[in-house]
């Protein structure tokens, strides 16, 4: 059986993913702000730090810049703008007094997790069918796409 009777050939999944995306992005777009975090002016570069001070701990200004693909001195700005808020913490690193480790507000921390939440049922929903390989091309097709962009 040829892979164009099997599914969509090449230029098939290029329409449909065309057609896709623009209605995915705007839905995550239109995802609803906690009622905690609302008139902050969150973007989505913020759900990404969010997401790695959630899911990986406290970090360095360094490691999340790293993670972020951007330059420390964005992350130390939006840090500096989330702190102001209550949102982000910042605290020295007992081991080195001239890093900073930032950390999820206490007090927003349940409404940050319930946001992203909701993100993360969606992809487990799509993902759990796929088995560890599917699920890895996946993945790696995406990474693909958004370097390529």
């Amino acid at each position: 059986m040829s892979s164009e009777r099997s599914g969509l050939d090449v230029d098939e999944s290029i329409r449909t993913l065309l057609l896709l995306m623009p209605r995915l992005i705007g839905r995550a777009k239109r995802a609803k702000i906690p009622d905690e975090l609302a008139g902050m002016s969150l973007a989505p570069r913020h759900l990404s730090l969010f997401a790695y001070l959630l899911f990986d701990g406290p970090l360095g200004v360094n490691d999340l810049a790293e993670r972020l693909e951007v330059t420390p001195a964005t992350v130390s700005l939006m840090v500096g703008e989330l702190s102001r808020k209550g949102v982000l913490e910042r605290r020295e690193d007992p081991d080195d007094r001239r890093r900073a480790i930032i950390t999820l507000a206490d007090a927003h921390r349940e409404a940050i997790d319930s946001w992203l939440a909701r993100s993360a049922r969606a992809w487990r929903q799509a993902l759990e069918p796929l088995t560890a390989d599917q699920r890895r091309l996946f993945v790696e097709t995406l990474t693909i796409y958004e370097e390529a962009i």
